[in-house]
C-alpha cells in the first residue's frame, strides 16, 4: 500500500515534476525516452517504474527482447543504435552519480550523436525519472496487479 499520495499531499511539488515529465516526453524521441526511463528505473530498483516503462515501451512497439536487453545493454549492444548506447551510458552515469560517473568520455560519446538541445532534453528526462523513482520508492508504490497480470 502506498504510504502517501504525493499528488494530493504535495500538489505544487508534484505538479512541478509533472511539468518536467511533460517536457521530457515531448522533447525526447519516444523509443529513446522509454529506454532511458526503463534503464534508470532498473538501476534504482523501482519496481513500479520498471513495470510502467516496460509496459509503455511494449505498447510503443519496442520489441520485448530489446526491453529485456536494457538491463544488460553493455552486453547486448546489437539491440540498440549507437546513439541509444551513448544515451544509455549517459543514463547510467547520471543515475549513479559519483566523482567518476559523468566523465568527458561519456558526455562526448553522447554529444557525438545529439546536439546541445537534444542532450539537454535527455539530461532532463534522466533527471525526471530519477525523481519519479525516488518518489515511488519512498512512498512504497507497487506495480498494479490485475486479472491480466496475476501474481504467480
Amino acid at each position: 500500500m502506498t504510504r502517501i499520495d504525493m499528488s494530493r499531499t504535495n500538489k505544487l511539488g508534484y505538479a512541478a515534476v509533472i511539468g518536467m515529465e511533460a517536457y521530457s516526453r515531448k522533447a525526447v524521441e519516444p523509443r529513446l525516452y522509454e529506454l532511458i526511463k526503463l534503464r534508470a528505473s532498473l538501476l534504482n530498483g523501482c519496481g513500479y517504474c520498471v513495470d510502467m516503462h516496460a509496459t509503455d515501451g511494449a505498447n510503443r512497439g519496442i520489441p520485448q527482447r530489446t526491453l529485456h536487453a536494457v538491463g544488460a545493454w553493455q552486453h547486448a549492444r546489437g539491440f540498440f543504435s549507437e546513439a541509444e548506447l551513448a544515451a544509455l551510458a549517459l543514463t547510467d552515469a547520471i543515475t549513479k552519480l559519483g566523482p567518476d560517473t559523468v566523465t568527458d568520455e561519456v558526455w562526448n560519446a553522447a554529444a557525438a550523436h545529439f546536439d546541445e538541445g537534444e542532450l539537454g532534453a535527455i539530461v532532463m528526462a534522466i533527471s525526471t525519472i530519477n525523481v519519479w523513482n525516488r518518489i515511488a520508492i519512498a512512498t512504497a508504490m507497487a506495480p498494479p496487479i490485475d486479472d491480466k497480470h496475476p501474481i504467480v
